[in-house]
């Protein structure tokens, strides 16, 4: 579903700007920071941005929002069984659940002409309603706290109404984007979630670990193997929902400090 294109040295260094900010303004809800959403729309020119948790296999969507705007009405004029109906029979909306790919930056006009498309359900009972022509899709895994089921999925839409289609410089720019969308939203979801509680040897074996011991001092300065260190460290990246010694020390310590288990 791609092609071969350029970036300008303007696109990049936004990209640049994108992936490295700071953003404060962390929403309370699932999602994304609205600063960040406001830099995507000005980089994908678009009418609108929704963002949004769909459950595929509960037929029910558990967060949605549009930017700029407030909640979602994701069905739009049709019925909840008439909007999974037509999301079922949608493949710009179902591709992720039928295929399991959720890396590819889709168009509609990957699946549909404009004829095919204005003749299906989703479209006339959903879209057109709201003047939506044009959307680009990009999906991203369901985050931490949620059961890893099939179906569960968080997807950014932008949207735009009658006039040109997203260009494949769109979808290349959102492509390289991806990953560092995926990192800020799990970087929400922990945040929103808080830090989970370690036990008193698991925050023991972390302050060491901070302090830059090896396994090898670790287990010597609190009198254990260093298969028992290796556990120790193993369960809390399993706690922290980690997968380093550089990011379980970041998680744990947000502050520099680490509450007693």
């Amino acid at each position: 579903m791609t092609t071969s294109v350029t970036a300008s040295e303007q696109d990049l260094r936004t990209l640049a700007g994108i992936v490295t900010q700071d953003r404060p303004d962390l929403p309370k809800e699932e999602g994304l920071p609205r600063s960040l959403l406001a830099d995507l729309m000005g980089l994908i020119s678009s009418d609108l941005l929704t963002v949004l948790g769909i459950d595929s296999s509960r037929q029910e969507n558990w967060f949605g929002y549009d930017f700029p705007g407030d909640d979602l009405d994701l069905a739009g004029d049709a019925s909840p069984e008439e909007f999974w109906d037509n999301y079922w029979a949608s493949d710009p909306c179902c591709y992720p659940d039928r295929t399991g790919d959720l890396r590819s930056i889709t168009k509609v006009s990957d699946f549909f002409s404009v004829r095919q498309w204005h003749s299906t359900g989703m479209y006339r009972d959903t879209l057109r309603p709201g003047g939506i022509e044009h959307q680009l899709a990009l999906c991203l895994p369901a985050g931490p706290g949620r059961i890893p089921v099939p179906g569960q999925t968080v997807r950014l839409l932008f949207s735009r109404g009658p006039g040109p289609d997203f260009s494949e410089r769109d979808r290349a720019v959102l492509t390289l984007l991806r990953p560092h969308l995926h990192q800020a939203y799990l970087d929400v979801e922990r945040h929103r979630r808080g830090t989970p509680q370690l036990t008193r040897r698991q925050c023991e074996v972390l302050r060491f670990v901070a302090a830059g011991h090896t396994n090898t001092q670790i287990a010597r300065r609190l009198g254990i193997s260093e298969g028992t260190v290796r556990i120790h460290l193993e369960n809390i990246y399993t706690r922290l929902e980690v997968s380093s010694r550089t990011a379980a020390v970041t998680r744990a310590f947000p502050n520099g400090l680490v509450s007693e288990g």
